[in-house]
C-alpha cells in the first residue's frame, strides 16, 4: 500500500483505564516519574510511532481519591524528552483560554529548536468553570467565545512564528553584522482579545510552526479544525460515526482552500490485548472490577449536569437530559456518551464500566491480530488516517502494542518499517509552512 497509517501514543500516568493504578504491576506514583515517561517515549520510538502526546488542563480535574492526579506541565516534560529521543514527534496540550499568544508561541518555538523540529501543539479551549476560577474569572466564557478567542490566538501565534524570516541571521564577523533587521516583522496585532506588538524573541524554528493539532468535535470544533488543524484527535464509537466525521472534516477543510489530505484524522482507541480472546477478556474484566463506582458515579453526574440521585446505578439514563445546545462545556463528549448509553441501552453501572477505559473513546478487547484487523478496517473504510493509541495500562499496554500489533501492521504494508523523516511534519507527510512575510516580500519585489 502507498498510503500508510499514522500512529500517536497518548501517554497518561499508569494508563488510560481509571483503575490501572490498582493493578499489582502498576506504580501508583508513575505520573511524577521522569524515568517512567522516558521509558514510554523510547518504547514508542522503537515502535516507529509518529508522535507521543500529553493532555493537560490548568485545573486539578480528578478527585485525588479516585486515580493518580497531578503531573508535569507538558511543555516542560517535552524539553526533557527531546533530549532522550531522536525521531519521534512531541505533542503537548496548551489552552488558548488561559495562556497568552506571545509566551506560548515562544515556548513552542523553543521546543521545536531543542528537538530539531519535532514539536506539536494540541490546541484546546478548556471547558469548565473550575479552570476559569483559577484565573480570576467567575465562570468559563461561552463555547462560541472560547472558539473566537482560539481563532485569534492561533492567528497571532502564526504571525509571531513568521516574525523572523528564515535567513535573518547573517553572522558576518568581518562587517560586525549579526542579523538583517529588515527581515524582522513585528505583528502589530490589535484584535478583539489580544494586542501583541513586537516580534518573537526566538528565531523561526525548524518546522516553521509546530504541528497544529485539535481535539474538539462539536460544530465549532469541526469548523476550527478545518481552518487550522493538521491533525485531529477525535473520539468515535462506531464505524458509521467515524466515517461521517472523517468525510465532514475533509469537506470542510476543502472549503478553506486547503488540501483535505493535509489534515490527518486520528480516532482514539484503547486496545486491551491478550494472546487469546479469553486472556484479553480476563484483563478487561479485572480492570473493570477495580473501578470504584462511588467516584465514577459522581463524575458522570457532573459531566451530564444532573444530580447524582437522578442516576440510579442499575437504571438507564433519564429521558430528559439537557439537549446538546444547552451544554457550554465539552459538547462533543457529552453527546457521544449519551448516544452510547441510548444506542446500547446501558444502565448507569454498565456505562461507567464502558467509560472506565477511555472516557468515551472506543475500547477494543482482543488478540493482536484482531486489534490490527480493527485498525485496518477503519483505515481502509474512510474512517481514519491513523489512530491515537491509548494503552489502558502503562507501560505494559504500550509494550504489547509495539511488540505484537506493530509487526502485524508492518507485514500488511500498513505501517512504516523505518523513519524516513527527521521532523514531526515529515512523519505526517506535511510541508513546512512558508513564511508569510517572506512570500509577501517576493510578491512586492
Amino acid at each position: 500500500m502507498t498510503k500508510q497509517l499514522h500512529l500517536n501514543a497518548f501517554l497518561m500516568s499508569t494508563g488510560h483505564h481509571e483503575a490501572s493504578w490498582r493493578l499489582p504491576e502498576s506504580d501508583p506514583e508513575a505520573n511524577g516519574s521522569l524515568e517512567h515517561y522516558v521509558r514510554l517515549t523510547r518504547t514508542a520510538e522503537r515502535g516507529l510511532f509518529d508522535s507521543i502526546f500529553f493532555a493537560d488542563g490548568p485545573v486539578l480535574y480528578a478527585d485525588v481519591g479516585r486515580r493518580p492526579s497531578g503531573g508535569f506541565e507538558p511543555l516542560t516534560l517535552l524539553s526533557a524528552l527531546a533530549v532522550v529521543s531522536d525521531k519521534i514527534g512531541l505533542i503537548a496540550t496548551a489552552s488558548t483560554s488561559y495562556n497568552s499568544p506571545y509566551n506560548l508561541a515562544r515556548r513552542f518555538a523553543s521546543i521545536d529548536h531543542l528537538s530539531g523540529g519535532r514539536a506539536g501543539w494540541n490546541i484546546v479551549t478548556t471547558a469548565g468553570g473550575d479552570a476559569a476560577r483559577n484565573f480570576g474569572l467567575a465562570d468559563q466564557p461561552s463555547h462560541a467565545e472560547r472558539y473566537r478567542r482560539a481563532r485569534e490566538f492561533v492567528e497571532v501565534a502564526q504571525k509571531l512564528w513568521d516574525s523572523w524570516e528564515d535567513d535573518v541571521q547573517v553572522a558576518d564577523k568581518a562587517s560586525g553584522i549579526w542579523g538583517d533587521a529588515k527581515k524582522i516583522h513585528p505583528p502589530h496585532h490589535h484584535g478583539e482579545f489580544y494586542s501583541v506588538d513586537g516580534a518573537l524573541n526566538v528565531a523561526r524554528s525548524p518546522q516553521g510552526y509546530p504541528l497544529l493539532v485539535q481535539a474538539g468535535s462539536s460544530t465549532d470544533g469541526r469548523a476550527f479544525a478545518a481552518q487550522y488543524a493538521e491533525a485531529i484527535f477525535t473520539a468515535q464509537q462506531t464505524l458509521a460515526d467515524a466515517q461521517e466525521f472523517y468525510a465532514d472534516i475533509k469537506a470542510r477543510t476543502a472549503t478553506f482552500g486547503r488540501d483535505p489530505d493535509a489534515i490527518k484524522v486520528l480516532p482514539g482507541i484503547v486496545p486491551v490485548l491478550g494472546s487469546t480472546e479469553a486472556e484479553a477478556g480476563a484483563k478487561a474484566a479485572e480492570l473493570e472490577s477495580y473501578i470504584v463506582h462511588e467516584f465514577a458515579h459522581g463524575q458522570l453526574a457532573d459531566l451530564l449536569k444532573v444530580p447524582i440521585a437522578d442516576l440510579p446505578l442499575d437504571e438507564q439514563l433519564p429521558a430528559d437530559l439537557l439537549p446538546e445546545d444547552a451544554i457550554e462545556g465539552a459538547k462533543s463528549r457529552y453527546t457521544l456518551i449519551v448516544d452510547l448509553a441510548r444506542r446500547e441501552k446501558l444502565t448507569v453501572r454498565q456505562l461507567i464500566g464502558r467509560l472506565g477505559g477511555g472516557r468515551g473513546h472506543r475500547t477494543f478487547t482482543g488478540t493482536p491480530d484482531q486489534v490490527a484487523d480493527a485498525l485496518e478496517s477503519w483505515f481502509v473504510s474512510g474512517a481514519a488516517d491513523g489512530f491515537n493509541i491509548m494503552p489502558p495500562v502503562l507501560p505494559s499496554g504500550l509494550d504489547l502494542f509495539v511488540d505484537h500489533v506493530v509487526p502485524i501492521l508492518q507485514a500488511r504494508g500498513l505501517f512504516r518499517t523505518e523513519y524516513t523523516a527527521d521532523t514531526l511534519r515529515g512523519h505526517y507527510g506535511l510541508a513546512r509552512p512558508e513564511n508569510s512575510n517572506a512570500v509577501a516580500g517576493l510578491k512586492l519585489a
